[in-house]
């Protein structure tokens, strides 16, 4: 297996599980979030994420376009503001807009494995913004975005069974 074809399977495999997920929601759950601890995000905030976890991610990789502001560069951001605390980040307004989002950043994602190529793939390597010190091959930065939406699409399986929402293991895996 190469890694656009390994690539495209984990992609049709999260995203589709992902949305069954989100499917299970009402937009008046959008504000809820676990009781205990802190710096939990609302689901609203988590659905909102789940829809740049990884394909938008990905062409950050691909093209250096993290859909930052003209003149503003992520490198640049103070740590606070590249990973501000949850009761400072955006929600979704329903959940048909986070799916929505959700199959856009889909095909986003294959997108980005098609323009990429198994060669640059494989062989091209780029830093993460967060991360600098650690260069890999795009291959490498994909594969862990897609594992990104993975465990963000986890905590979402959780929120669902704290909410006492009827969720099995199969829903977590699309099944």
């Amino acid at each position: 297996m190469n890694w656009t074809e390994l690539l495209k399977c984990g992609v049709q495999g999260a995203y589709p599980a992902t949305d069954a997920l989100m499917a299970k929601l009402t937009d008046r759950e959008l504000g809820w979030k676990p009781a205990t601890g802190d710096n939990w995000m609302t689901t609203g905030q988590l659905l909102l994420h789940l829809t740049n976890a990884c394909g938008t991610c990905c062409r950050g990789f691909a093209t250096g376009d993290w859909g930052m502001p003209a003149g503003v560069e992520m490198k640049d951001l103070p740590p606070e503001e590249m990973l501000p605390p949850a009761e400072k980040l955006p929600a979704v307004a329903s959940v048909a807009e986070a799916r929505r989002k959700l199959a856009a950043d889909q095909a986003l994602a294959l997108q980005m494995i098609d323009q990429v190529g198994e060669a640059d793939l494989q062989g091209k390597v780029a830093v993460a913004p967060w991360d600098p010190a650690h260069p890999r091959p795009l291959g490498e930065h994909f594969l862990g975005m897609i594992g990104h939406l993975n465990s963000h699409k986890s905590q979402l399986f959780y929120y669902l069974k704290l909410m006492g929402k009827p969720v099995h293991t199969g829903d977590l895996w699309g099944m």
